[in-house]
């Protein structure tokens, strides 16, 4: 645009400076030549009409030309406008993607420092509680060395004896060997002779109190006589067939009237063959002999409830304890000979052992247990007060 603009400036500075010139010639000539040059002037107005015309079309040519400059300028910076624009949103484009791609990569990097930084605490919490407790542990260790009285063994072995008293009647259901310990623990605890453990004393009396009301159950002896049993299953003798009565059959007599000579006759040759066949009409179920399979089965049938009922007695399950005992025992009856002293014996001993109550209600705890534990953590903690305030002076 400021070429053009030039260029119409310097169109317009010659217009001017031909215009200016002919009126400065026209001065000049009057000078020199005053009356020659009348027939001359109208050559010279031709002349400077030319010359005007020749200007505007120049002045034309020079407009039309800086206005076509003008254009393809403009037109020319409308487009390099339009590039660059596109360049700056691409730019913009990437610059955005970029920051995005950043705040990724931070976030990511700051969750994973985070995530670091928290393992690291979460170890050394863990490495500073682990101390801690070796620092407490070595604490009531030094305080239980330098602080232990000369009768502290008693407690200690009170506390292992009652302990033991508790694994003997939860896991074992011996209650007469837990009865012993407790004793032997309460027998400790009296030679401390320590009045402050009196209540002590007395929970101990109660748990004692409580094992010796539970029923003593001989398991062992009922299952020594359960397994006796199984082993004179073998020798007990089967019933034989039980048959019903046979009816009454009334003898025919022969009579002696010769018309009757054909009744005569077959009675005469039922009493003939009587000597040799005799028929008897009975009524009612006829139990048959057993087979020696099925006599087998039912002897280890016999077996196999005798077995489940010792099971039962060491895992204190009385329904079916009772149940297989009565089992065993209605087949015995239905099946081996009642008239021999064998079998009698064995179903009175089924139905003495089948009402033996093998179930026992056992003390839910033993309360001593948590108070003996609670004294010897206690007089720890005094120890551990005493030897800290004693470091601290």
């Amino acid at each position: 645009m400021t070429s053009k603009n030039n260029d119409q400036k310097n169109n317009d500075k010659n217009l001017s400076e031909e215009t200016t010139s002919a009126p400065l010639a026209e001065k000049d000539t009057p000078k020199k030549e005053s009356e020659p040059t009348k027939p001359e002037q109208p050559n010279k107005v031709e002349f400077e009409e030319k010359q005007g015309k020749r200007g505007v079309k120049l002045g034309t040519v020079a407009i039309v030309l800086s206005l076509i400059f003008g254009g393809g300028l403009t037109y020319k910076m409308l487009e390099q406008q339009s590039e660059y624009q596109t360049q700056i949103a691409h730019l913009q484009s990437q610059l955005e993607q970029a920051q995005s791609a950043m705040k990724q990569e931070l976030s990511q990097v700051k969750e994973e420092t985070i995530e670091k930084a928290t393992t690291v605490t979460h170890k050394a919490e863990v490495v500073l509680g682990q101390q801690q407790k070796s620092i407490e542990s070595l604490q009531l260790a030094v305080a239980d060395v330098k602080g232990r009285r000369p009768n502290d063994w008693l407690l200690a072995e009170a506390d292992y004896l009652v302990k033991l008293a508790g694994r003997k009647l939860f896991l074992e259901h011996d209650v007469e060997s837990a009865t012993q310990l407790m004793e032997s623990a309460d027998q400790r605890i009296a030679a401390l002779n320590d009045p402050s453990l009196v209540g002590l004393r007395k929970a101990m009396a109660n748990d004692i109190t409580k094992l010796r009301v539970v029923p003593l159950v001989d398991r062992d002896g009922l299952v020594l006589r359960l397994t006796a049993l199984q082993q004179q299953v073998d020798k007990l003798p089967l019933a034989n067939a039980l048959l019903p009565e046979a009816a009454a059959v009334e003898k025919q007599q022969v009579s002696e009237d010769i018309a009757n000579w054909q009744d005569n006759l077959m009675t005469s040759l039922k009493d003939f063959s009587e000597n040799f066949i005799t028929f008897r009409t009975r009524d009612g179920n006829v139990i048959p002999l057993l087979s020696p399979q099925q006599h087998f089965y039912l002897k280890e049938n016999i077996k196999a409830k005798l077995e489940t009922a010792i099971k039962a007695v060491y895992q204190e399950q009385g329904e079916i304890y009772t149940t297989s005992l009565e089992t065993a025992d209605k087949w015995a009856m239905a099946f081996f000979n009642q008239d021999d002293n064998s079998v009698k014996e064995f179903n009175k001993t089924l139905s003495q052992l089948s009402k033996q109550d093998i179930q026992v209600e056992y003390p839910a705890k033993l309360e001593s247990q948590n108070q003996l534990s609670d004294v010897i953590r206690e007089r720890l903690r005094r120890e551990v007060t005493t030897m800290t305030g004693t470091e601290d002076k």
